[in-house]
């Protein structure tokens, strides 16, 4: 199945508690259906010290359910869903259902 959310596209949370909440992809895991996005899903992880790093309680970004995302539309920001278009120069391009704009560039 094509991707329909990328690393690097502004996504809205549908459920959860930062629902409503917007951010940007950071990472993708398609193989356990799971996105990481910046500044939603923070939870506390309590980290030992190793040289390298200090120690202590550090807040990250913990994955969500690719389900509980939706693509911010380029027009106004809202949620929307997403549909492919074949191009003329035969390129398959995302598409906001929403507003019609291109998804990708």
């Amino acid at each position: 199945m094509a991707a329909k959310i990328k690393k690097g596209d502004k996504v809205v949370v549908l459920a959860g508690r930062d629902k409503g909440r917007a951010g940007e992809v950071l990472q993708v895991l398609p193989k356990d259906g799971r996105a990481v996005v910046r500044g939603v899903n923070i939870v506390k992880r309590h980290q030992r010290q190793t040289p390298s790093q200090e120690g202590g309680i550090i807040s990250k970004e913990a994955t969500i359910h690719l389900s509980n995302l939706s693509i911010a539309d380029p027009k106004d920001g809202k949620a929307t869903r997403v549909g492919f278009k074949i191009l003329d120069d035969g390129r398959k391009v995302r598409v906001a259902k929403r507003s019609g704009d291109l998804i990708d560039g």
